[in-house]
């Protein structure tokens, strides 16, 4: 598939790439070059719900403990 850019820079991409990556006008996407070229991958609105409070927590303790103590502790083999 090729496509042509516009003397405004702008590239449309093809109907089969869109379907297949799911965009829709407004949809964000990512460029990243690589050696000989680029990739263009679907990209994401704002920040994943996790990110905003990873690291938060500063209990000292292994995250297995944590969870142990929560749901009690894991069957023995």
């Amino acid at each position: 598939m090729t496509s042509t850019v516009s003397s405004k820079g702008q590239v449309t991409l093809p109907a089969t790439v869109r379907r297949a990556l799911g965009l829709r006008p407004g949809t964000p996407v990512d460029f990243e070059l690589v050696p000989g070229g680029a990739v263009v991958r679907k990209g994401v609105r704002g920040s994943h719900p996790v990110d905003r409070v990873y690291g938060m927590l500063k209990s000292g303790r292994r995250s297995d403990a944590l969870v142990d103590e929560m749901r009690g502790p894991r069957p023995r083999r």
